[in-house]
């Protein structure tokens, strides 16, 4: 399962997210280029800030267990449909929103185990799935007209994207940092430790 778990990743969304950026600039579509990094940006946005205001505050609705959204659903959520959707746009209509519905599922089966495996309530795995899966949805909606790059400087700029980006986030701490704002912002020593967050 901790394979699985890897999924929803910043170190492995990241980079993927930033390859999609990458193809569509190889296609010279800025607009749709520009569009997915504010919606990824957005995404991780939302999550970042529920869980600084967590360790920060200990902000959390007790009713419905919810202390931060699950930024692994959220990212898989966001990244996936889009990716599949781009590499299964060339072929047939039907293969590029089939392969953006797998992207879904996969969002909601990471889903599905972070809740099985305690690693978040159910109301933060949905949550983040929610987050995800919005703004997937838009970005879907704005490259259904998409210019296609050539399949090589397509390729070579995503894939160049990847590596860069892979490297930066193999030497990031993004936990680690993010208590540290949280600890800044809210003057506090320690920051509100959570049992299920992930």
């Amino acid at each position: 399962m901790t394979a699985f778990f890897q999924l929803g990743n910043l170190v492995l969304t990241l980079p993927l997210a930033s390859a999609i950026a990458a193809w569509l600039l190889a296609a010279r579509d800025w607009r749709a280029a520009g569009y997915w990094l504010l919606l990824f940006a957005g995404a991780l946005a939302i999550v970042g800030t529920s869980k600084v205001a967590f360790l920060g505050w200990g902000t959390e609705i007790p009713a419905l267990r919810f202390q931060a959204f699950s930024g692994h659903a959220a990212s898989a959520t966001t990244v996936f449909p889009v990716l599949l959707y781009l590499l299964l746009q060339r072929w047939p209509p039907p293969a590029a929103l089939v392969g953006a519905g797998g992207g879904f599922a996969l969002g909601a089966a990471l889903a599905i185990v972070l809740v099985a495996t305690g690693e978040h309530t159910a109301a933060e795995a949905c949550a983040g799935w929610i987050v995800g899966a919005l703004a997937s949805g838009t970005m879907i909606r704005i490259v259904r007209t998409a210019r296609q790059p050539s399949l090589l400087a397509g390729t070579a700029a995503a894939l160049a994207a990847f590596i860069a980006v892979g490297w930066v986030m193999q030497q990031a701490q993004v936990g680690y940092w993010m208590v540290k704002v949280a600890l800044a912002l809210s003057g506090n020593r320690t920051p509100f430790s959570w049992d299920s967050c992930g």
